[in-house]
């Protein structure tokens, strides 16, 4: 029986197995942000042990960074605190360290794939969910708590029970304005937020053949929004055009035996999975989540299900629509919205902001619309710059702001106020994500530009 690219990149990474237990996995990749990292830390100093490998973990400041003004000091005193925490433990270690202000600064599951530190065939880790993100390169790459943190920094491994496999199969061509977010939403909304629990997901199919990598990382990116422990996508000749010549990405002859290990990470013909799904690429149009989870989403020019209609209790159901101010059969289409969000690590790469300016060309931001567009990092930023994208999203009344994760968790200053509405490409709608008492519609760059420029729930199709 053949073996599953999961099964080749974690089984060579096991370093011992524990009988009845977790297996010993050593992690080649670690990167650490402002948040999970300084109690880490501590808890190294606490028990006298040291950075085994300080060049295998990588840090940035994003969590809690402002999008304005990065050159002044950081006005609240737990973000300040976080961040120089990064910075001086990271000096004393020996650790790369990207602060506020350097040119490879930006979100972490962002710059990983920029400076060639994530690669096909790693395991990468990160005290962040969304982690996931890097399984677009044939990575099996996973979020890990505080004091898992400190185990990777002290002994470069972590034990960690074996997930089951399940594939999701995608073939066919997507439709005028369908995109990843849209086929990762589609997905979510079919398993439910629950449905992939205790898995670890490999996409397969025409249609994530055809992506982009970055859009291959909004998919993988949104793997833990249904549950599972990672998503991962088998490298092609697009993963090697996109790494190659990268800052972490080996050159020379290191470059080429690279190559042969990597040509070597697909699944077999004959491999089994422990859960196998097919969906067709023409059941997805754009999509709009209604609800207080990922999984509440539907395409966006269906109506709001019944209760009856979804899994799960109807209280539970209806608390959500209650708490969204929405009914069962609402129409998503012209709702009036009140903040639009471009960015975070699910959608804010350059393909991104070109997707947003295909749509804001030669239109006017609505006027009640406060609209917060973040690059994902200064590299992002550079682009938009150099292709002209600043000038389009500046005539049509918009304005850039500087990289960070922004209004996806209202850890910093960009916090949506309560009762607001907002259309955000970011990955979690839940009660008070963007801030207390907000409300949040997940969508793709396109809706977000659509909504944008209209003041409310647009389906792109028509601006097109």
């Amino acid at each position: 029986m053949g073996t599953t690219l999961f099964d080749k990149v974690w089984d060579s990474h096991v370093v011992r197995k524990i009988k009845n237990g977790p297996d010993v996995f050593f992690i080649d990749r670690h990167l650490i942000h402002e948040v999970t990292s300084p109690v880490a830390f501590l808890g190294l100093k606490s028990r006298n042990n040291t950075v085994l490998y300080p060049n295998k973990t990588f840090a940035t400041a994003d969590h809690n960074t402002p999008t304005i003004n990065q050159h002044l000091p950081v006005e609240d005193p737990l973000s300040s605190n976080q961040l120089k925490a990064l910075e001086e433990n990271s000096a004393e270690w020996g650790i790369p360290h990207w602060g506020l202000g350097h040119q490879n600064n930006g979100i972490v599951h962002v710059i990983g794939p920029e400076n060639g530190i994530t690669l096909p065939g790693a395991t990468i880790v990160c005290g962040d969910s969304h982690t996931s993100t890097h399984g677009a390169f044939g990575a099996i790459a996973f979020g890990i708590g505080t004091s898992e943190v400190e185990m990777v920094l002290s002994s470069q491994c972590i034990m960690q029970p074996k997930p089951k496999k399940m594939r999701i199969n995608i073939d066919g061509n997507l439709g005028l304005a369908v995109t990843p977010k849209d086929v990762a939403l589609f997905i979510i909304s079919k398993l439910t937020t629950s449905g992939a629990t205790g898995y670890f997901v490999e996409y397969a199919g025409e249609v994530f053949k055809n992506m982009t990598m970055e859009g291959r990382m909004t998919v993988c990116n949104l793997s833990i929004e249904m549950g599972a422990r990672g998503g991962i996508i088998a490298p092609d000749e697009k993963t090697y055009e996109y790494i190659k010549g990268r800052l972490y990405t080996p050159k020379g002859e290191d470059w080429n035996l690279a190559m042969k290990y990597w040509k070597t990470l697909k699944t077999d013909v004959d491999a089994v999975f422990d859960k196998e799904l097919t969906f067709s690429a023409n059941e997805i149009e754009p999509m709009i989540t209604y609800g207080t989870n990922p999984g509440m989403g539907t395409g966006i020019s269906n109506t709001i299900p019944n209760a009856e209609e979804v899994e799960g209790g109807a209280i539970t159901y209806k608390k959500s629509l209650n708490y969204m101010g929405f009914e069962e059969g609402d129409t998503m289409i012209g709702k009036k919205v009140d903040y639009v969000f471009l960015g975070s690590c699910t959608n804010g790469r350059i393909e991104d902001f070109r997707a947003f300016a295909s749509i804001v060309k030669g239109r006017k931001k609505a006027t009640n619309i406060t609209a917060w567009l973040v690059p994902g990092s200064h590299i992002v930023e550079t682009k938009i710059k150099e292709e002209g994208l600043l000038a389009i999203i500046t005539e049509a009344g918009f304005e850039l702001r500087q990289p960070g994760c922004s209004a996806c968790l209202a850890m910093n200053d960009d916090k949506v106020p309560a009762g607001k509405l907002a259309v955000s490409t970011s990955n979690r709608n839940f009660e008070g994500r963007q801030g207390p008492g907000s409300r949040t519609l997940l969508a793709s760059p396109l809706v977000a530009a659509a909504t944008a420029v209209t003041g409310v729930v647009t389906d792109p199709r028509t601006l097109l």
